[in-house]
């Protein structure tokens, strides 16, 4: 009886042992992506997703703070909100029927894509700049051009 108390003991020290360890090493540890940022170019792939679909409430979700718009030649930097705006009236123009992404490269905390977007019966060059900050990629900036 007194061994199993032992081993009773000492498996119930072992597991706040083992949980403090794996906090331990979950803090020291690289710091976890933001699900923006898991796998190389996945990141593109929601950001693909809201273009296509027309969606410039989510788009702006990957906005940064203020970040560089061009669109259809009329540049400007513009806030979150603004840009939004930008886009959703572009998609109001130009209904969106297809993008896909034709390039993409990138290096540390920085990654673009180049795309072609099929809207409003017109194809448009898409080039998209992100930057990670605080762990998040977010889009610094968004050019649509006519081809």
């Amino acid at each position: 009886m007194k061994r199993l108390a032992i081993v009773l003991l000492a498996l119930a020290l072992a597991g706040p042992v083992a949980l403090a360890q794996n906090f331990i090493l979950q803090k020291t540890s690289q710091p976890a992506p933001a699900p923006a940022a898991e796998g190389g170019d996945d990141v593109f792939v929601p950001i693909s997703k809201y273009i296509a679909a027309g969606n410039a409430e989510a788009l702006s979700a990957w906005f940064a703070d203020n970040l560089e718009i061009a669109v259809l030649a009329r540049e400007s930097d513009a806030s979150r909100a603004q840009a939004r705006q930008i886009v959703k009236t572009f998609f109001d123009n130009f209904t969106p029927r297809s993008f896909n992404i034709t390039h993409t490269a990138g290096r540390a905390n920085m990654k673009y894509a180049l795309g072609t977007l099929k809207a409003g019966g017109e194809t448009f060059n898409v080039t998209i700049f992100l930057s990670c900050k605080e762990d998040r990629y977010r889009i610094q900036q968004l050019k649509i051009e006519r081809l």
